[in-house]
């Protein structure tokens, strides 16, 4: 009999302050579960918003931005994995930078991966903005196959 896979908890990140948020609920059920992780950064950098993946402390060299965002993935899940040291699914955890739309990207690695759920934090817009544009955490929940989790940054809540 073929060994059955252990689905991961997939977790979408930005690298932003409330990304660290949701990676520590994500390690809560990881954790509880006996589930691996998996953090995913989708390397988006959209006209209207140049300079996301700006390193720190660099002269103005042009990088590739899946290049720098690969460095950032490293520091950030280091610096996850220092802040959650007994976390046995941050210190296997699995990272994967791809390229891509946001939403479309999340989806196909979805696909791919078979997650056992995804977790995700909220941008936080309500109104209008949303109305109009929609969220990615949003769209991700009503289109994804899998359980979606979302987890709003601890100044939402």
């Amino acid at each position: 009999m073929a060994k059955k896979k252990r689905q991961c908890v997939l977790v979408p990140v930005d690298f932003s302050p409330a990304s660290a948020h949701v990676v520590a609920q994500a390690l809560q059920l990881a954790d509880a579960m006996g589930r691996p992780l998996t953090v995913l950064h989708v390397v988006h950098d959209p006209g209207d918003a140049p300079g996301a993946y700006h390193v720190k402390g660099r002269k103005k060299v042009l990088n590739r931005a899946e290049d720098v965002a690969q460095e950032m993935m490293q520091d950030f899940v280091a610096k996850s994995r220092d802040g959650h040291p007994d976390s046995k699914a941050m210190r296997q955890a699995d990272s994967l930078v791809v390229v891509g739309l946001p939403v479309s990207r999340i989806l196909e690695v979805v696909e791919r991966l078979e997650p056992w759920m995804v977790v995700m934090g909220s941008a936080g817009r309500t109104g209008l903005a949303r109305v109009m544009l929609g969220s990615k955490a949003e769209q991700v929940l009503r289109l994804c196959p899998v359980p979606v989790t979302i987890v709003k940054s601890p100044h939402e809540a």
